[in-house]
């Protein structure tokens, strides 16, 4: 299932998401005329960036959520451009130098689908670089969200809930990525954990995007009670005397090439 996220408030609660995002773009040592495809492209943000870079090459950003590709558009330029494409339905070949994700892949259940759709994708030579959650990531919220949808007064909308990420583990994620048969293939965990400076910064990143797959489910007259039930135990489980708010982070980061 697709989610639908609030483009303009997610430029606003991604500050570590792009921080991850300019990290990785900035060590990609592009040459300029890459044509690069990013994967899950978001608010369009380091899509632009990664535009910057290849100003003889071209740059396509997807994602499958209208209002993403809104606030994406408004990034638009003439070597760079948006689609509105849900990542599952990816069917290029053989025309991408570099195909980028950060931060989006683990809102795809099916990697060996991604994966292979991917390698298709690129051009011989060219590469992959993604950065999704790993195991062990977000494990305040993810516990909170589930004690609250198992509460009485929610369970029953989320009878028929299918949970929206895949976390795996480093071992699990290598073993798939083998099956497909990149090349100078390296695959490595990397603990981002961080605190939120004020609970205020917290509630942007829970509002957009970590309880959207949740509140879709919730009746229309319940929302706004479990978005503050939620709200409430996420600070009172991880303010400290400082009143910054923790939460773990942790990244699969994989490199290789076709």
């Amino acid at each position: 299932m697709n989610h639908e996220f609030d483009g303009k408030k997610y430029e606003k609660a991604s500050l570590h998401q792009k921080e991850w995002g300019q990290k990785i773009a900035n060590e990609l040592n592009l040459k300029g005329n890459e044509r690069i495809l990013d994967l899950g492209c978001g608010d369009g943000a380091i899509t632009f960036q990664l535009a910057e870079y290849v100003p003889n090459g071209e740059v396509i950003g997807i994602d499958a959520s209208q209002g993403m590709i809104e606030a994406a558009m408004e990034k638009k330029k003439g070597n760079l451009k948006f689609i509105l494409m849900d990542i599952n339905d990816l069917n290029y070949k053989n025309e991408f130098d570099v195909i980028f994700s950060n931060a989006a892949l683990h809102w795809v259940k099916d990697h060996e689908k991604l994966l292979l759709n991917a390698k298709k994708a690129l051009q011989t030579g060219g590469i992959i670089r993604f950065n999704f959650a790993a195991d062990g990531n977000c494990s305040n919220f993810i516990r909170v969200i589930r004690e609250a949808i198992t509460l009485d007064y929610y369970s029953d909308n989320f009878d028929d809930f299918d949970w929206p990420w895949y976390m795996p583990k480093i071992e699990e994620y290598e073993s798939i990525v083998k099956r497909i048969g990149f090349k100078e293939l390296k695959i490595w965990g990397e603990n981002a954990d961080r605190f939120f400076p004020d609970s205020d910064s917290m509630v942007k990143w829970i509002d957009q995007p970590s309880i959207v797959p949740f509140i879709e489910k919730v009746d229309n007259n319940k929302k706004d009670e479990f978005r503050r039930y939620v709200i409430k135990r996420m600070i009172a489980d991880t303010m400290d005397q400082n009143g910054r708010c923790f939460e773990t982070f942790r990244r699969i980061n994989l490199k290789a090439s076709k």
